[in-house]
């Protein structure tokens, strides 16, 4: 499912949603040793320089493309996330956030 043409190089970066992941791929995870970041209800413009995998413990987000109305994700507890690296996006956090997030670095190997 490839697009012909792409105005912009931001458009098919994709967000990946793991709706409920199992107790035992958190763990394999490691995600209670990630750090951990929170917010509370409002619009955040985010740009994410390297790929974040985050694991919301509480919250509710729709994503929308940067300076944009188009949704292009929404998620929520209980969720495991991967917003991909080079992504502009704004943040509408309905529910305050609290979450478990990594970054991988780009000269990672594994």
């Amino acid at each position: 499912m490839a697009g012909e043409s792409s105005s912009s190089s931001s458009s098919n970066l994709t967000i990946i949603v793991h709706k409920n992941p199992s107790e035992s791929h958190l763990s394999e995870l490691g995600i209670k040793s990630w750090p951990k970041w929170g917010c509370s209800p409002g619009k955040y413009q985010l740009k994410f320089d390297a790929q974040e995998t985050c694991y919301l413990i509480k919250g509710k987000v729709k994503v929308y493309r940067k300076n944009s109305s188009e949704m292009i994700s929404e998620f929520g507890a209980g969720d495991l996330v991967v917003l991909p690296e080079g992504l502009s996006c704004t943040w509408d956090v309905s529910v305050a956030v609290d979450k478990y997030y990594k970054f991988e670095s780009s000269s990672s190997s594994s």
